[in-house]
């Protein structure tokens, strides 16, 4: 393929452009009747191929009988697998197969084979393969339905690849390989850096919830500051005392006003928390429940007609899931709003609420930094004003994040619900010294936010410079070439040759066979 005549780029001396149409089978079949069903065959589903490394793991091994040959791709040892479905494919699935049972294999449907003809490095058509500029391209010439779009079968046939020499190609690889095993050293270098910050974090948090983060700030002034208990005795007294004003305003209002009391029982006083298990808590905290400090309910949202355009693009903030498990902590952006009518089928949450999801991503927790909506997929916290320090309570829920996915049941949509959290007891400190520990957490895990931004800046330039070796390699500069390679055109030539050979025999073999049916019945 000369390169001038369909606008590639130039190659290095003794390379050729081709096509994997050309040099490759894609997609083969296999004759199913000639093996028989109690063959061992390996079963390898999507998620077993990892992203950008090409490694397989986690399959498994089954009967032949046990394969339904319609709803699997089959493949054998040496086959390239191509991840073309969305967004697999853009994410770097790509692997050589290898250790079949038995040599055979059968995995998703989502991907494309390459089987290759003679003569040629897999390795080498797997880092080709692997090159975010060949991703790139391929997402731009995906077809189907939003959300699900394919690489087709027919650009892969006309993709034009690169062929230089075949000891050329076993030299890139090697030198790929060298250098891609020192990036892969020092990648898990920084991966065990962020494994430890994510434990550092955890550990800051467990001490500050245990009191240990403020152990000498209390000897210093545990005299001087209320008791948790006064505390929350004001909290619920202050609470009681507007719950009845707000009850004799209304009586007022239609002309009622009460003859006794007996009316100030209708009031439901919060339920405090099991504390018969928990451990001790220090000198001046007590367990609490969050309906015992402040508002909880879950948020409220409609949609109906459901998903209706006009409950949307007005000017209140809708907060949703996703949003919150981003935020870090605080909800500083938003991707969607609602309208007049849409928030009349809400509510409108004040800036300082906590948010807690409970559909989806499980316990996620982060406070809004405005007045916006939510679905009833999160519910909403709002603290008793200047008697609780709500950064310290999504701190703990923090802590508490993987004990609250355990009460979520084992459904396909995990969920949690408003009793779940309603129970669920907190540790409560004084006033100040909640103040204290978010000062003491903010300033430990700022260290750790400034450390792991390094650590995700290297990651990106590792990256960064994998795909430069990548570039370099397929563009004829990463290994000096060699006058004595025989030229990629003379491999072509006998690529093809073996190509049409093998496809001649296949068509003799289909006919045979057929004939040979024909005879026996």
């Amino acid at each position: 393929m000369n390169e001038t005549d369909i606008g590639l780029s130039e190659l290095p001396e003794g390379w050729v452009w081709t096509t994997l149409e050309d040099v490759s089978k894609l997609n083969p079949r296999i004759d199913k009747h000639s093996i028989d069903d109690n063959l061992e065959v390996t079963f390898l589903p999507m998620k077993c191929v990892e992203e950008l490394s090409g490694s397989i793991t986690l399959s498994e091994t089954k009967y032949f009988s046990e394969v339904n040959r319609k709803s699997y791709t089959p493949f054998q040892d040496g086959d390239i697998l191509f991840a073309k479905v969305t967004p697999c494919m853009e994410n770097g699935k790509i692997a050589i197969a290898h250790d079949l049972k038995n040599g055979i294999g059968f995995g998703s449907t989502e991907f494309h084979v390459i089987r290759l003809w003679e003569e040629q490095s897999r390795e080498f058509s797997f880092f080709y393969f692997l090159q975010q500029k060949f991703r790139q391209e391929a997402k731009r010439a995906m077809t189907g339905a939003v959300g699900l779009l394919r690489v087709p079968t027919h650009y892969m046939r006309k993709v034009p690849i690169p062929l230089p020499p075949l000891p050329e190609q076993h030299r890139i690889v090697a030198k790929i390989e060298e250098l891609f095993t020192k990036l892969d050293a020092g990648k898990e270098e920084l991966l065990q850096a962020k494994a430890r910050l994510k434990r550092y974090r955890q550990s800051v948090l467990k001490s500050a919830m245990e009191g240990k983060l403020t152990e000498d700030w209390r000897k210093k002034h545990g005299g001087e500051i209320e008791p948790a208990s006064v505390l929350l005795d004001r909290i619920l007294k202050e609470r009681r005392e507007k719950w009845e004003a707000e009850q004799l305003e209304q009586m007022k209002a239609k002309g009622k006003m009460p003859k006794d009391d007996k009316w100030k029982n209708k009031y439901k006083e919060p339920l405090g928390p099991d504390t018969s298990k928990l451990p001790e808590l220090p000198e001046g905290w007590m367990w609490v429940t969050l309906p015992q400090i402040g508002e909880l309910n879950r948020g409220k949202s409609k949609h109906r007609p459901r998903n209706a355009a006009f409950l949307y693009g007005g000017q209140y903030p809708f907060v949703q899931t996703g949003d919150i498990k981003q935020a870090n902590g605080l909800i500083g952006h938003y991707n969607q709003t609602y309208s007049e009518e849409g928030l009349k089928q809400s509510r409108l949450w004040p800036s300082g609420t906590l948010c807690i999801t409970i559909a989806a991503n499980i316990a996620d927790t982060a406070i809004l930094g405005f007045d916006a909506c939510f679905p009833d997929s999160v519910v909403g916290f709002l603290p008793e004003k200047d008697h609780c320090n709500i950064r310290f309570v999504e701190f703990f829920l923090r802590t508490a994040k993987g004990d609250l996915e355990r009460y979520a049941p084992a459904t396909a949509q995990k969920n949690i619900n408003l009793g779940t959290l309603k129970g669920l007891a907190i540790p409560f400190p004084p006033l100040a010294e909640q103040n204290v520990i978010t000062e003491e957490i903010d300033r430990h895990l700022s260290v750790a936010d400034a450390v792991e931004a390094t650590v995700d800046a290297e990651l990106k330039r590792s990256d960064a410079l994998r795909q430069s070796i990548l570039k370099q390699a397929f563009s004829g500069k990463l290994v000096p070439q060699d006058s004595n390679d025989e030229p990629a055109e003379k491999l072509l030539e006998r690529i093809k040759k073996e190509k049409t050979k093998r496809e001649t025999e296949q068509k003799t073999n289909r006919k045979a066979k057929k004939q040979l049916a024909l005879f026996e019945h």
